[in-house]
């Protein structure tokens, strides 16, 4: 459908288009004085170098556009009663959104200094990308916000993942043509395959086609337009295409094709839902979209020194440089402002003029006051489960063998029957993979496509989201969460890196929206990674890499938490402590294979309260004596190898004093300075001893605890063993033997570093070293690791001290 200023559809009200004028031109006005003036907001006289800005940052090419969009969707919300929430995706438009929710009051509700006369319009122009001002983008200082658009690609998948489980919300996202060529915004598209009509709320998508980027022409600009609508036709979409602003046309004529869009848009999306609430199935809906294609920098200068500036790439940022120093366009500043008439939309004290009060929504039905923008203020506590009903018992020994992960799902399962409405998994088809499949006894994997005889667990409601892209999955917990629910997502640990770039976007997100007084705290993101390095033998050296967690632990301090749980019954408190947890990014690491559970849950609560402590069980030390070596472990796999270790030390080494230590939350390492979870000076020496030998077996890549570790004391002595980026298809022991993070080589290690003991037992070292060559012989023949390390059990030991 194209409608054009000869649009082929009748709007359906008779609301006042001049109005909606009224509040673009005025929301216009604001955009252009928030990037160029600091003083004369309201030209109460002729504009003098004095006025503007010494520094002019913005970007006023996407602005008329997203105020365009802004006035039409208030219109709206008054005449139909909606609740819409907008994502800008060219969040770099920041003056447009930060202008149009002064207009709505709630910027001088949020921040009272900014108020709605002549200083306040001032101070809202002061402050925009000033130092001790706002940023220029949608950031958390932007009421409405939920995404800040510096990083290009995610507004179409945090407006998925906000209509989840919300079914009065519409999400109105914004598109900008450049930001469509990413990957995971053109990925994004398939999320409509996802969204239960019923039980879910709406997502709009308007994509923003103003033809350019920074410097060069959008694709979908440049493509036939018959191409273009039949593209989005087959993403399942109706596509409305709106056209207008070119060659001097009225913007009143653009104004009534918007308007009658959105009025067929708002009736297809209600016609789906009544239909999808009947009685009778209904086929997957192809939903409305819009296409709004304007000039890029609409209503700005169309030419400066020569050269075109509207609708073109040149009206990207600011369409008019050193503004101050050249009177030619200082001039041309004052024309561009007066042209949208101030004193029509603005009275003498500096407030919008009535005209705009009819377009104005109340209360909580303003988009920049929509509670869903502020999670926080409607987000539930999880009930959880007590862990205690999911032990792994251990009463009997020590080492009880269990499936980390199949625990934890058995758990989750709980987790989702208590929470049917605020709680979802998200995972890239690998959440049965990673053992987490006992949900499926409570829910189902929704999906809104085709189902075949032979597909299993897929509904059009359910818990469980799984599409093949880690941004999405990503992306949909993110706007899930940031709208005031609850979600895990889960992934095998080498391909989280895919969302590396997202998790920064969403680290800084959470740092800045701890500085906002009115934004409240969301439920943390919590990573679980499985299928981990240690146990992809089967798959080789491509899904071999720990590195996430070295990206992670870059990030605020007031934001990032990283847990290696060693066993099942510690995996089953972190989960539930990081799902209980608020504005955090958690990251959990934990392996799915069989494995040994070494604490009771009610010892695993203690060490996870501690973070890191001594397993007195494990080690050989005597009490009142300081140990002569430690050897400290974090992770599943690296904690079997190390207590494997202490056991042959034990046999061959019987007057060697070993402390072992487990460390479960990582960020325990640094210093209490560094970190709020970090160790005091005296707390992480009474742990890992002033000046004795540490011999650290890290799931990780070893540099990552010294980075940690530098500052404490006995930093010097540690000597760390982990994945050192060596890896094939092989048996899971040889892999380890590969990294030198085998049993062996721990305790060849701690020999060598004990003084005075290698010298005693070279002929050990040796031995170590022949049984290594041995089993590693063993498993090139076999095609398999021996028994004498897959059949290894650790049986309870009494402590002698």
């Amino acid at each position: 459908m194209t409608i054009t200023s000869s649009h082929e559809l009748s709007r359906t009200t008779d609301f006042p288009l001049h109005v909606v004028d009224a509040w673009w031109r005025a929301a216009n006005y604001l955009t252009v004085g928030q990037i160029y003036l600091r003083d004369n907001a309201l030209l109460a006289r002729p504009l003098i170098a004095a006025d503007i800005k010494p520094r002019l940052l913005g970007h006023w090419g996407t602005s008329p556009a997203l105020n365009l969009i802004y006035a039409h969707l208030n219109r709206l919300i008054v005449e139909r009663s909606l609740d819409i929430l907008y994502i800008a995706g060219p969040g770099h438009g920041g003056p447009a959104m930060v202008a149009n929710t002064w207009l709505d009051y709630t910027y001088s509700e949020l921040f009272p200094r900014v108020t709605n006369d002549a200083a306040g319009l001032l101070a809202l122009f002061r402050q925009f990308s000033a130092p001790g001002g706002i940023p220029s983008h949608a950031s958390p200082t932007t009421p409405g916000s939920i995404h800040e658009g510096g990083e290009l690609g995610y507004s179409l998948v945090h407006a998925y993942g906000a209509a989840l489980d919300n079914p009065g919300l519409v999400v109105a996202c914004v598109v900008g043509d450049g930001e469509a060529e990413t990957g995971t915004l053109a990925a994004s598209w398939h999320l409509n395959k996802f969204l239960n009509p019923d039980t879910d709320g709406v997502v709009l998508p308007i994509l923003n086609l103003n033809g350019y980027k920074i410097a060069n022409p959008s694709v979908l600009a440049r493509i036939p337009e018959a191409e273009l609508l039949d593209l989005f036709r087959g993403y399942g979409h109706e596509p409305i295409l709106v056209s207008g602003g070119f060659d001097g046309e009225e913007a009143m004529t653009v104004h009534s094709a918007m308007a009658t869009a959105l009025e067929y848009a708002a009736d297809r999306i209600a016609e789906i839902r009544r239909d999808a609430r009947g009685p009778l199935t209904s086929p997957r809906p192809s939903w409305p979209m819009i296409i709004l294609r304007t000039p890029k920098g609409w209503t700005g200068p169309k030419e400066v020194d020569g050269l075109p500036v509207e609708g073109t790439w040149r009206s990207h940022q600011v369409p008019l440089a050193q503004v101050a120093e050249n009177p030619e366009h200082l001039d041309m500043l004052e024309t561009w402002m007066r042209s949208y008439r101030p004193d029509e939309l603005f009275d003498r004290d500096g407030a919008p003029t009535p005209l705009l009060s009819s377009i104005r929504p109340r209360g909580s039905h303003r988009m920049s006051a929509i509670p869903a923008s502020n999670g926080g203020q409607v987000l539930t506590d999880l009930v959880l489960p007590p862990a205690e009903s999911h032990e792994v018992d251990v009463s009997d020994a020590r080492g009880a063998t269990a499936e980390a992960t199949r625990v934890l799902g058995a758990w989750l399962t709980d987790v989702i029957r208590l929470n049917p409405k605020t709680f979802r998994i998200f995972g890239p088809d690998e959440t049965a993979s990673n053992r987490l499949d006992a949900v499926y006894k409570v829910t189902a994997k929704q999906w809104q496509g085709e189902v075949e005889p032979t597909d299993e667990h897929l509904a059009t409601e359910g818990r469980v989201i799984e599409i093949l892209s880690e941004n999405l999955i990503e992306g949909l917990l993110e706007g899930y969460l940031l709208t005031g629910r609850h979600g895990l997502m889960n992934s095998y640990e080498a391909f989280i890196h895919v969302v590396d770039s997202m998790f920064n976007q969403h680290a800084k997100w959470l740092e800045s929206a701890s500085e906002v007084g009115w934004r409240r705290p969301v439920a943390s993101l919590t990573y679980l990674l499985s299928s981990h390095v240690w146990r992809q033998d089967h798959n080789g050296f491509s899904h071999q890499d720990p590195g996430f967690l070295n990206h992670v632990v870059n990030k605020s301090s007031s934001v990032v938490r990283v847990y290696l749980p060693p066993d099942a019954n510690t995996l089953l408190v972190t989960a539930e402590h990081c799902l209980g947890s608020r504005d955090y990014i958690n990251v959990i690491v934990a392996g799915k294979q069989p494995s040994p559970t070494f604490l009771s849950i009610a010892e695993a609560r203690t060490h996870g309260a501690r973070g890191a402590s001594i397993w007195r069980w494990a080690g050989t030390e005597k009490s009142g004596h300081a140990p002569d070596a430690v050897i400290a472990a974090a992770g599943d796999v690296p904690t079997f190898e190390a207590i494997a270790a202490v056991n042959l030390l034990r046999e061959h080494v019987p007057e060697l004093s070993v402390r072992f230590v487990n460390v479960v939350d990582l960020m325990r390492l640094q210093s209490l300075e560094q970190h709020p979870h970090g160790l005091s000076k005296g707390d992480f020496d009474a742990i890992f001893t002033a000046d004795r030998p540490v011999i650290f077996a890290f799931h990780g890549y070893p540099s990552l605890i010294h980075q940690l570790a530098y500052r404490q004391s006995n930093h010097a002595n540690f000597h760390v063993l982990g994945f050192r980026e060596k890896g094939t298809t092989t048996t899971p022991f040889d892999m380890l033997m590969m990294n030198d993070l085998d049993r062996y080589r721990i305790a060849i290690d701690v020999i060598r570093r004990v003084p005075g003991l290698h010298e005693r037992y070279d002929s050990l070292v040796e031995h170590f070293e022949d049984e290594r060559s041995r089993l590693r012989a063993y498993a090139y023949e076999h095609g398999e690791d021996s028994p004498e390390v897959t059949g290894w059990e650790w049986l309870r030991r009494e402590e002698t001290n």
